[in-house]
């Protein structure tokens, strides 16, 4: 007997099939309307050319035709004809794909704009054209597993990889395009579009967004900014009020200097305020309203502020100071060393020219930097926090707290820095150790020089401690593999034997 649990199941399975389904037939779908703009494209270029002289007229007369019928702007419309026509020119992998509805039109527009450098590579014959098969190849593979922002990125670095030098050429190119646009977006608002370098882009974005989530973080700390109450022009004074007055002692208190009313003995003065006990229901109480910005709109109410006044206003609250944008950067040490020009990597977002990447290199505000082994694991990073891969390498070493004697197993320990970040100590693994909360406290600049100890790391991982009395202790690194003379080694041949 079927019982309700495994229905609803089955219908929820269903319902995902199907709605799997329905997506790709969409795709077959798209594909179909691509490979109709590809052909209408082929059309135009051959009115183009037996019309030359009116080449541009031919082209913008079939996107706005276009665009008017299917109802999307021409902008919108002038990329999915570039799209078509490079897909189908140059893509035929990637296209059959598209044709069975394997990968999406999302993925097929990061496929094609991504690939350009690589076109471009091999028009200029800096490149096989054996790449571009290749590159179809590997975009297939991540479409089929990734999303189309995923798929952008990863396509953008293999692309930088396979077409070489070409990306120092694009983005030297592309950085006298710097522009900034404005149109109006209806109800009087309008849309400002910058241009810019993306790691540029990436940095203000990531500043705005810590902004912002300082000033939400500190709506509670937010004080209301109110205008100064007007009390009129004939203000009561203590020698206004009769001497032989008798409610003078119920509502009026004197002190040295001071003078005010206290209503507690006036039933009268009582009733007129009482509103005030009960804020909600005062006419004469200034409310101010709750801050219910998205994050979005605070985003967007700090970029205005930062333009236009230099400097957060006080509606979007304190804290904001010393907030820095972040980026980080993946680059080869032989291209920092300017060994070599090998496009280095944006994190996130794609391929950066070694030019930009070395000058952030040689700046330490804001900017994250990691270095990589030749086997490309992380070694070292100009950040407080070590990377995961770094965390690995020393859990692996350590096993336990690095104080001589100690056993406290890394779980239970923190990775500190053997010479004190805070003194120029780089976050390399070479300078990276467990210590348990005890031992860690024992080297803490707030300890007196008196009782406070020191450490130093040896290049093997081997820490040598100095305690307040000038004694040195050693605790070296747990060796996996020991070499101890063989029993059956002659006085004449000692062979190691490893255990």
């Amino acid at each position: 007997m079927t019982s309700t649990i495994d229905t609803d199941l089955e219908q929820r399975r269903a319902l995902l099939e199907s709605w799997v389904e329905t997506r790709r037939r969409i795709a077959q779908l798209e594909a179909e309307a691509s490979d109709l703009l590809a052909e209408r494209m082929e059309l135009g270029q051959a009115d183009a050319a037996e019309h030359a002289y009116h080449r541009d007229s031919i082209h913008r007369s079939m996107v706005a035709e276009y665009a008017a019928a299917g109802r999307v702007s021409q902008g919108s419309m002038e990329y999915a004809f570039t799209d078509a026509a490079f897909l189908a020119r140059h893509h035929p992998q990637v296209r059959a794909a598209f044709r069975e509805g394997a990968i999406t039109v999302a993925h097929v527009r990061e496929i094609v704009r991504a690939a350009g450098v690589v076109r471009e590579a091999i028009d200029d014959g800096t490149a096989d054209a054996d790449v571009l098969p290749l590159y179809d190849t590997v975009a297939v593979i991540v479409a089929q597993n990734e999303t189309p922002a995923r798929t952008r990125t990863h396509l953008r670095e293999l692309a930088a990889t396979l077409a070489g030098a070409t990306i120092e050429q694009r983005h030297a190119r592309a950085a006298s395009e710097r522009t900034v646009t404005m149109r109006p977006a209806g109800d009087g608002l309008a849309v400002i579009t910058i241009v810019l370098p993306e790691h540029l882009a990436a940095a203000i974005m990531d500043r705005l967004t810590q902004l912002a989530r300082a000033v939400i973080g500190g709506r509670g700390d937010r004080e209301p900014v109110l205008e100064p109450i007007d009390d009129g022009e004939n203000p009561v004074y203590p020698e206004d009020i009769a001497q032989d007055d008798p409610a003078r002692d119920d509502y009026a208190i004197f002190g040295d200097g001071t003078f005010t009313t206290d209503p507690s003995g006036d039933p009268l003065l009582d009733s007129l305020l009482d509103p005030l006990l009960d804020p909600e229901h005062s006419p004469d109480v200034e409310h101010v309203p709750a801050d219910t910005r998205t994050i979005d709109q605070v985003r967007t109410d700090l970029l205005i502020d930062l333009l236009l006044a230099s400097d957060p206003s006080a509606a979007n609250g304190s804290g904001l100071d010393n907030i820095r944008a972040r980026i980080q950067v993946t680059v080869a040490g032989t291209t920092l060393a300017e060994c070599d020009e090998r496009p280095a990597q944006l994190d996130g977002h794609g391929p950066l020219h070694p030019d930009i990447a070395r000058d952030l290199a040689g700046r330490n505000s804001g900017w994250s930097r990691l270095f990589l082994d030749p086997t490309g694991l992380v070694r070292e990073t100009d950040t407080y926090t070590p990377s995961e891969p770094m965390r690995r390498f020393l859990r692996a070493r350590d096993q336990h707290c690095r104080f001589p004697g100690c056993r406290m197993p890394v779980h239970r320990s923190q990775l500190d820095h053997t010479f004190d970040h805070a003194k120029g100590g780089r976050t390399e693994t070479g300078n990276l150790a467990h210590l348990c909360a005890t031992h860690h406290a024992l080297k803490h600049p707030d300890v007196a020089d008196e009782h406070r100890w020191t450490a130093q790391q040896r290049p093997d991982g081997t820490i040598d401690w100095f305690s307040p009395l000038g004694r040195t202790y050693r605790d070296s690194p747990r060796r996996r593999v020991m070499f101890v003379e063989h029993p059956l080694a002659t006085a004449s041949a000692q062979e190691p034997a490893a255990f």
